[in-house]
């Protein structure tokens, strides 16, 4: 990949808004440029046994499954409202 250049710093910056002086985009252009170099010496490495992966570690999902239960019978459930009705809760009415 080609280096950065400065005009294309100042580029990016002004389609991002960004106010940037002379000595910005100047250090911006070094410091992108760096990065771009350790990111082409990363393509340089022998990948070709290595199994693709999304995550370096193994994760495991620790959530339970999602499976129906039954967890309250509907008295259950019920016995402490202050006000119920035909098996359902009942509430003060919000709209007039």
């Amino acid at each position: 990949m080609a280096e950065i250049s400065k005009d294309q710093v100042k580029h990016v910056a002004n389609l991002a808004r960004l106010a940037i002086t002379e000595e910005e985009a100047e250090k911006l252009t070094d410091e992108l440029g760096s990065i771009i170099k350790f990111a082409e010496q990363l393509n340089e490495l022998d990948t070709e046994n290595v199994e693709p992966t999304t995550h370096v570690l193994d994760l495991k999902n620790v959530m339970r499954k999602d499976e129906p239960k039954q967890w309250l019978t509907q008295e259950e459930a019920l016995k402490n409202a202050p006000d119920k009705k035909d098996g359902q809760f009942r509430v003060p009415s919000i709209l007039e």
